[in-house]
């Protein structure tokens, strides 16, 4: 009888929020296992693919690059293709997997047009325009946003000693999640997360609470200690990372859920009140800001209400889909505009920050993460686990091109690609 009360307020709550005015935030999107990149720019309201032709195409796949990917062959990427795939073949075939201007596609689509090029990854090898011959390259538009994320080692222990005083906690047992879709069709794949209080329901308590005020502290959900809370802030925004233990030992430490409050980019933050020029932010610059200024990190730290927690694992890192991800291959993505499981070909260019030279990058990736903060066209690339994609994670926002590769047989004559020959 006690559980009538909070799930009628709940089911209240819901409905009241599809009667506000038309201009009113809808409930946050269900949190992603990915992590929470640095500040951007508002994403277009109207994202669309458009296809480019056949020669344009053929141009395009002319430059594929195994060596900007540091793969010797395309078929280094079977496995992480097969991840795809598997995870698109275990959506409703029937259902429709992305409907944008210029695309509609089911899963039994999407998974047929992965399986194509899978078959056809030897071949690529000898000649990589035949991604062209056989795939429709959709343009996304009206253009790309690419950054960057990495997988940070952090020293820690797990137990609380000596230096080691600050904790990564675990999933709250009282963080609870409502999936909102079941109340209207207007919140399909939206949630709603909250704690019980006294009977009724409140927002999960925020970083200053938990930081702050240790409102979690002694509860049992500490899986880990680290010596500086700077290094837990960056491991929530990157989403995963690994611990090295003080026998030398390392565990990976991975998502495992989130508080429910709005992501505050702590770059932005900076910039708007003077601290850091715009054109000098990075990762790098926000943590030289925080270790030069301790009497201000804890409060601007806490601007940022969003809390991640995590779990251990033997293995890592994953992404949405359940699966590892790899290094300058795996890019999460805004799952209504690409979905999960699509083959993209990147164009951009990466920072070589050790050589300080810049270079050209045209590769085949895969959306396989997502992430709170990524939003339509923009993308979010992996760089890996080592100090070189700390540094390109940390520094990278670049204006790109993407296109979705769909197989032309399993497109034939959509009216959607009007300019495929």
């Amino acid at each position: 009888m006690n559980l009538i009360r909070p799930l009628f307020v709940l089911i209240v709550l819901a409905f009241c929020l599809g009667a506000c005015a038309k201009d009113a935030p809808l409930p946050e999107p269900v949190p992603a296992p990915a992590p929470e990149p640095p500040p951007t720019p508002e994403p277009d309201p109207t994202p669309a693919y458009a296809a480019v032709t056949r020669e344009e195409a053929k141009s395009l796949a002319s430059s594929l690059s195994r060596d900007s990917q540091h793969i010797e062959s395309w078929t280094a990427l079977r496995p992480v293709l097969e991840d795809s795939l598997r995870y698109i073949l275990r959506r409703p075939q029937g259902a429709v997997a992305v409907s944008r201007p210029g695309l509609t596609l089911t899963w039994a689509q999407l998974g047929d047009s992965v399986a194509e090029f899978i078959g056809m990854l030897s071949a690529l090898d000898i000649d990589p325009t035949l991604a062209a011959d056989r795939f429709v390259w959709l343009k996304v538009m009206p253009g790309t946003l690419l950054t960057g994320y990495y997988e940070p080692w952090i020293e820690a222990s797990l137990t609380r000693q000596g230096d080691y005083r600050y904790p990564i906690y675990g999933k709250p047992d009282d963080l609870k999640t409502i999936d909102l879709g079941a109340f209207h069709p207007r919140w399909q794949g939206q949630s709603l997360v909250y704690r019980l209080d006294g009977g009724g329901i409140k927002p999960y308590h925020d970083r200053k609470a938990i930081d702050g005020k240790g409102v979690l502290a002694g509860r049992g959900h500490e899986i880990a200690w680290v010596k500086d809370p700077v290094d837990i802030f960056f491991l929530q925004i990157q989403g995963s990372g690994r611990l090295v233990l003080p026998d030398g030992t390392v565990r990976h430490v991975l998502y495992g859920g989130r508080n429910g409050h709005e992501y505050v980019a702590l770059g932005r933050v900076l910039i708007n009140r003077g601290y850091v020029p715009r054109e000098e932010m990075s990762m790098q610059r926000i943590r030289e800001f925080l270790a030069t200024n301790p009497d201000k990190a804890q409060a601007l730290m806490f601007e940022n209400p969003s809390y991640v927690f995590f779990h251990l694992s033997d293995e890592g890192p994953y992404g949405a889909m359940n699966s590892i991800l790899m290094p300058r291959v795996s890019v999460a993505v805004d799952r209504s505009m690409t979905p999960l499981g699509s083959v993209l070909a990147l164009k951009t260019t990466l920072m070589d920050h050790e050589r300080g030279v810049a270079e050209p990058f045209m590769g085949i990736v895969l959306a396989q993460d997502t992430g709170g903060a990524i939003q339509g066209t923009r993308m979010d690339l992996f760089c890996g686990s080592s100090d070189q994609a700390e540094l390109l994670a940390g520094h990278l926002q670049e204006r790109s091109e993407v296109y979705m590769l769909v197989s032309r047989r399993v497109l034939g004559a959509v009216a959607q690609a009007p300019e495929v020959r």
